[in-house]
């Protein structure tokens, strides 16, 4: 269940502290404590300064008797942000790595027993098992468990939240685009008088000075309570009037409805990251609509096409405005969506300020069935071979598979199991629509007599091959030795705890893996139960990665109604995963010497991500997935390779771990995702 939280941290007993250099980057300042802490708990409260892809502050706890810890801490969406942290025992030295324009505000301390009252109080069965863990010896779970309860907030929160962590934006810190001239165009009728009136208040707020706006509407005046402003024009709607002649000499666009209060700093902050770097397109960040907020991923182009708006206050730049050509402005109502999916195609070089810099009113809600119809013909009319309908906030654009549809070559590492694998490849062959499958089983030393003689039936099969490996178990070795021999053009890597639940789930994910900017892309997969298993996987969650929404109900729509389309994530699993032989050769294949076990998947969809290439996640190709039943849980020896993989693997992709582009850096990395912390 999603956790609920108060919002309103413990900030605990207030404690003096200095901040000092080392020469240990990134972790480049230590801070030190005027009583050194005897284990117990540490709240941060800070301060960031708003930029593009900000690194999420870090960690390193540095032990006498033990190895260091490296936490990632929350990045912040209003101004500060509070971490509630374990220090563990033996804890000689706190390191720091940390971006400019952060600022430590105040340092607190809270005993054990205050953290565990606090989590008795919110969620006692947590306690108990938090009190177990500790006694096991693991201090991670310890940690993770009372952090999760005492620190972590619910989206359905987020009123509760905001409160302790909104904070004016220091004028020192923030990026500024001195001499960017923007024009706010502002669609609006006469019945927006007093909401248009708001918005124009804050807009001669703004520190940037250097705009103009352009109220357009039938019957629309000046409000009576506005002071005049030459900066602010008025003059009926034209839907003809082309995009670029609304732009007039101005800089940059940005569009605006009636009720928008961009904050002080907004104008300023986003033209800073406009001209951030060169040939900039775009600039956005996050807002809250009514007591909602809509935390933005980074530039998702998937996703703004599905929920027909760039979502949020954004600057677009006059290059772009006039690479979209002679489009007109169209009906005031739907000039968002429309300009949405012209960007969406279009912008190539796009900054997200993970900041809410805006907050307005609810929009009206209109008709499903005449969105869905708006929103299927502006499809067609940019050539998006897809059908549409609107789930939720969304739009559900589900594309079809080639034709004639490329050979795939489904590659499953197996050892033993009859049932599992009996019940994979009937799944493959017998219950999935897709016409050209290649079915491919990497053996692994296999001995039950059962599993040999439902081989040699299997080889009767021309669209079977069975290939052994008769090496130690390797799960990257294992895919890349069936990837090998393989003569498909789409690579589909599979476990043999997977079962098919619905015939089409090949063709959704090839109709994403032969799209030429698309590297590796996974299906959704639930638990046997029917629960969530897997919709994405977040860098960072958990300190490495993890799943998430993990354990939550099939159909959770997600924030901003992710779960419902198909959208770019950073990696999936290899549990089930597409790509085109051509992409995954060039990468390498996996990395079956650093990450023979575990990460594989996840290094090997950011490899892809680092070539150039996105990854998606697509909820049109459900399956069940048992996860890991054929090899049980990590202990013991396994359990310590696995520490050497997560090490090697945060060693390697550190600044991903610290800023996941498509999971917002003030969302929890302690629970399985989409919480506050």
């Amino acid at each position: 269940m999603p956790h609920r939280g108060t919002g309103t941290p413990r900030l605990g007993r207030e404690t003096r502290f200095t901040i000092e250099a080392t020469d240990d980057p990134p972790f480049d300042r230590r801070i030190v404590l005027s009583l050194p802490p005897r284990g117990g708990w540490i709240v941060l409260s800070y301060r960031m300064a708003a930029r593009p892809r900000p690194l999420r502050p870090m960690l390193r706890l540095c032990r006498a008797d033990a190895p260091d810890q490296e936490v990632v801490l929350p990045g912040v969406a209003l101004g500060a942000a509070h971490w509630l942290g374990y220090l563990p025992r033996g804890l000689r030295e706190i390191r720091l790595a940390a971006e400019p324009g952060f600022v430590l505000e105040r340092v607190g301390l809270r005993s054990h027993a205050d953290v565990l009252a606090e989590c008795l109080a919110k969620r006692p069965l947590r306690a108990a098992a938090a009190l177990y863990a500790r006694l096991r010896g693991d201090e991670r779970r310890f940690r993770d468990i009372l952090r999760g309860a005492c620190a972590v907030t619910g989206l359905d929160r987020y009123g509760a939240w905001r409160g302790p962590r909104l904070r004016d934006h220091d004028p020192r810190d923030e990026m500024h685009g001195p001499g960017l001239a923007v024009r706010l165009i502002i669609p609006a009728g006469a019945e927006d008088g007093p909401l248009l009136a708001a918005t124009l208040a804050a807009l001669r707020a703004q520190t940037h000075r250097d705009w103009t706006a352009l109220v357009c509407g039938e019957g629309v005046l000046p409000p009576v309570s506005a002071h005049a402003d030459e900066r602010i024009a008025y003059r009926p709607w034209n839907p003809d009037t082309p995009l670029h002649e609304l732009l007039a000499d101005a800089d940059a666009l940005a569009l605006l409805r009636p009720g928008d209060r961009p904050e002080t700093d907004a104008l300023a902050i986003l033209a800073g990251a406009l001209t951030s770097e060169p040939a900039c397109d775009l600039a956005y960040a996050d807002e809250e609509v009514g007591d909602v907020p809509r935390l933005n991923p980074d530039w998702s182009p998937d996703l703004v096409l599905a929920r027909g708006e760039i979502g949020g206050p954004a600057l677009l730049s006059r290059d772009l405005i006039y690479r979209l050509g002679e489009i007109p402005a169209g009906s005031p109502t739907h000039l968002a969506s429309r300009l949405a999916l012209a960007v969406s195609g279009e912008a190539r070089r796009v900054v997200h300020v993970p900041r809410i810099l805006s907050r307005s009113v609810p929009p009206p809600v209109e008709a499903t069935a005449e969105r869905a119809r708006r929103l299927d013909a502006q499809c067609r009319a940019v050539g998006l071979r897809a059908c549409a309908r609107v789930v939720g906030e969304v739009l559900d654009l589900h594309r079809p598979r080639p034709e004639p549809a490329p050979l795939v070559s489904i590659i499953i590492p197996s050892r033993d199991r009859l049932d599992l694998i009996e019940r994979v490849t009937r799944g493959v062959l017998r219950e999935t629509e897709y016409p050209a499958i290649e079915l491919i089983v990497v053996d692994n030393g296999s001995t039950d007599p059962a599993v040999l003689a439902f081989y040699e039936r299997l080889r009767r099969e021309p669209r079977v091959r069975i290939e052994g490996y008769p090496h130690p178990f390797n799960f990257s070795a294992m895919v890349n030795a069936g990837a090998a021999v393989a003569a498909g053009e789409v690579l589909v890597f599979l476990n043999n705890d997977i079962a098919v639940l619905r015939p089409e789930w090949l063709d959704a994910l090839v109709a994403q893996a032969v799209r030429p900017e698309i590297g590796a892309v996974g299906a959704k997969l639930l638990y046997e139960d029917g629960r969530l298993q897997h919709a994405g996987v977040v860098v960072g969650l958990g300190g490495r990665a993890g799943h998430i929404l993990r354990r939550r109900p099939a159909d959770s729509p997600g924030h901003l109604g992710r779960m419902h389309v198909a959208h770019e994530v950073s990696a999936v699993t290899a549990a089930c995963l597409a790509v085109t032989r051509e992409k995954y050769e060039t990468v390498g294949g996996f990395d079956a010497k650093t990450f023979p076990i575990d990460f594989n998947d996840v290094d090997f969809c950011l490899r892809l991500n680092a070539a150039g290439w996105k990854t998606i996640w697509t909820p049109h190709a459900v399956l069940s997935h048992l996860e890991s039943v054929s090899r049980g849980p990590a202990v013991g020896e396994a359990r310590q390779r696995f520490e050497r993989e997560a090490d090697a693997f945060v060693t390697r992709w550190r600044d991903v771990v610290r800023h996941d582009p498509f999971y917002h850096p003030a969302l929890s990395l302690t629970t399985f995702g989409e919480d506050l912390e």
